[in-house]
């Protein structure tokens, strides 16, 4: 678990919604940022505040009380293999972006690469020096700026196979080699489940450092 002495005990509040195991949020707490999160299953692993419920529900009751509001709403049906598979899931980002809208705080909406957010930002772990690569979409009421993105020059495992060294991994679906996708994503407390569904905590720190930047000018 995550030794909270080194994270912030008071900062401005950030709801993270569908928050699965806290990558978002223990970005957001290296921002300076202090989170509580949502989501509909029990998550035991989560190393914040958090709350058991609908996550749109609970933004509908509690979400105007923060300075922030951070959602990734489920992704499978932007995904590849689920269109190959021909499998249907709903479409929650519209919906999530109008209770977001209606709180009248800042938010931000995350979700993978094909979904449908505006004026989108793409973020990747080769911003950031991460061992995976793993495009992620951000919508934000706040100006955010991508960092460079580097060519990704690094070879990546074979989907499935655990990574030798020198190389990338697909931290995504049911991977070989948990603790490498640990070191990954930097979620040394995750689970696999928790690894797949994900925001690597570098991406939500940037996000979070450029809404408090944003906040105080």
């Amino acid at each position: 678990m995550i030794d909270r002495r080194y994270l912030p005990l008071i900062g401005p509040r950030v709801l993270d919604l569908f928050c699965c195991q806290g990558g978002a949020s223990l970005g957001y707490a290296m921002a300076g940022l202090d989170p509580v999160g949502v989501d509909r299953a029990p998550q035991p692993h989560y190393p914040f505040a958090f709350r058991l419920d609908d996550a749109l529900d609970y933004a509908v009751a509690y979400g105007g009380a923060f300075d922030l509001v951070h959602a990734s709403p489920p992704c499978q049906r932007y995904t590849r293999a689920q269109k190959i598979r021909g499998r249907s899931h709903p479409d929650l980002v519209d919906r999530t972006r109008d209770v977001l809208r209606a709180l009248g705080v800042p938010y931000v909406i995350e979700n993978v690469e094909g979904a449908p957010l505006r004026d989108q930002v793409v973020l990747c772990g080769a911003m950031f020096g991460l061992a995976t690569y793993r495009h992620r979409l951000f919508e934000t009421s706040f100006p955010v700026t991508a960092p460079r993105h580097p060519a990704h020059r690094t070879p990546t495992a074979k989907m499935g196979r655990r990574p030798a060294p020198g190389q990338h991994m697909h931290v995504v679906g049911n991977f070989v080699g948990v603790d490498e996708g640990r070191r990954a994503m930097g979620m040394h407390w995750a689970t696999r489940e928790g690894l797949r569904e994900a925001v690597p905590p570098a991406y939500a720190r940037h996000i979070g450092e450029a809404f408090l930047l944003w906040r105080a000018a």
